[in-house]
């Protein structure tokens, strides 16, 4: 599954780069401090995808940590591109197979 995960995350950063979403300049550390979920007070979803969503996950999977048991991130992609025009159907096929895997039942 872990294998999975990472090339979920791969392809995630594949579409926010081919939808020109990828910052070269990261937030300020401030931004990044935020409490709210999202961080929707200080960052854009893509940018919370880029610099916090992105690298947490890698970092879990690299120190073998317990990964979330739930998540939902595809429908406030919806959300977040509604009226933009932007081609997002395989950013959000991308992250609704990532929330199927972070949300699946653990196997024994």
């Amino acid at each position: 599954m872990q294998t999975n995960i990472a090339e979920v995350l791969i392809d995630i950063e594949g579409q926010l780069r081919q939808l020109g979403m990828w910052d070269k300049i990261p937030p300020s550390s401030q931004a990044l401090l935020s409490t709210e979920p999202f961080c929707v007070d200080t960052l854009t979803l893509p940018q919370w995808l880029q610099f916090i969503f992105i690298p947490t996950i890698y970092s879990m999977l690299e120190q073998q940590e317990a990964l979330p048991e739930r998540c939902g991130i595809a429908p406030m992609a919806e959300e977040f591109f509604r009226g933009t025009g932007l081609a997002i159907g395989e950013l959000v096929t991308s992250l609704e197979r990532m929330d199927e895997l972070l949300s699946a039942v653990p196997e024994d």
